[in-house]
C-alpha cells in the first residue's frame, strides 16, 4: 500500500497485531489523559501545557522502553550499609527531528539523563503531489553498537523518519533501534516497519488515516507550531 493510500481496516488491524509496534494508550492510563489534552483545540491554546504534555508522554514512553534495555547488578553504599541494585548498562542515544521533536525528546532526556543526543533538521517540501523530505543538518555521536531511540511526535507518511534514520547511519550502525511517536497513521507504521525492519515502534496512539496533504486524521495539528508558534 502506498503511503498516501486511504486507510483500510486490514492495515489498522495489522499495525495493532505487529509485535514490533507497541501502542501506549491501547490501555487506559494517565498517558491517555495527556494525549487527550494534546488533541483538544481549547487546551492547545496554552503552548506551555502543550509542550509539557509532550514531555510527559516522552517520560512515560522512556520508562516503558527502558524495560527492554540491558541492566547490570551493582552494589552501592548507603549511609547504613550496602544495597544490590540494577543499573542501566548503557544509556541510549536519543535522536530527534527539529523543531517539533524537541519537547518530546526532552521527556526522554529527563529519564535517560546521561544519554548523548543526536539532532536532524528535516522538513517536508510543500506543494508537491508526493511527500518530499529535505535533510539539511545532522549532529550525532557514534552510533556503533549503541541503542538508538529516534523520536518525533507525528509519524504521518513515515518518509521523514526513514530518511533521517538512514542519514544518521553515517555515524555508525546501532545494535538496537527504537522509533517513538505520539501519533501515527497506519500508512506511516506500515512504511516504517517495511523500510526499517530492525526497529521497534512505540506509539501513544494509532490514528485513522492520512488526508490528501498527508496529515494525520484526527491527529492534533502541527506539533511544532503548537509548541513554538506559527511559522511563515
Amino acid at each position: 500500500m502506498d503511503a498516501l493510500t486511504p486507510n483500510s481496516a486490514d492495515s489498522t488491524a495489522a499495525a495493532h497485531a505487529n509485535a514490533r509496534v507497541r501502542i501506549l494508550c491501547a490501555q487506559p492510563s494517565i498517558a491517555n489523559h495527556f494525549l487527550a489534552e494534546l488533541r483538544d483545540v481549547d487546551v492547545q491554546k496554552d503552548s506551555l501545557r502543550f509542550r509539557r504534555n509532550l514531555q510527559r508522554l516522552g517520560e512515560i514512553m522512556a520508562y516503558n522502553i527502558s524495560a527492554g534495555l540491558d541492566f547490570t547488578n551493582k552494589t552501592v553504599r548507603t549511609p547504613l550499609g550496602e544495597s544490590s541494585s540494577m543499573h542501566l548498562s548503557d544509556f541510549p542515544v536519543l535522536a530527534t527531528v527539529l523543531r517539533a521533536g524537541l519537547p518530546f525528546h526532552q521527556g526522554f532526556l529527563n529519564y535517560f539523563d546521561q544519554s548523548p543526543s543526536a539532532f536532524a533538521a528535516a522538513y517536508r517540501i510543500e506543494g508537491t503531489a508526493q511527500v518530499q523530505v529535505q535533510v539539511d543538518y545532522l549532529s550525532a555521536p557514534s552510533l556503533d553498537g549503541r541503542v538508538l531511540i529516534l523520536v518525533d511526535p507525528m509519524l504521518a507518511s513515515g518518509k521523514s523518519l526513514v530518511q533521517t534514520y538512514r542519514a544518521m547511519l553515517r555515524f555508525g550502525t546501532p545494535r538496537q533501534v527504537y522509533i517513538a511517536a505520539v501519533i501515527a497513521s497506519p500508512q506511516g507504521v506500515e512504511y516504517v516497519t517495511r523500510e526499517v525492519p530492525e526497529a521497534t515502534l512505540w506509539l501513544a496512539a494509532l490514528d485513522d488515516d492520512l488526508n490528501e496533504q498527508a496529515y494525520i486524521v484526527p491527529g492534533l495539528g502541527d506539533a511544532g507550531d503548537l509548541s513554538y508558534g506559527s511559522k511563515l
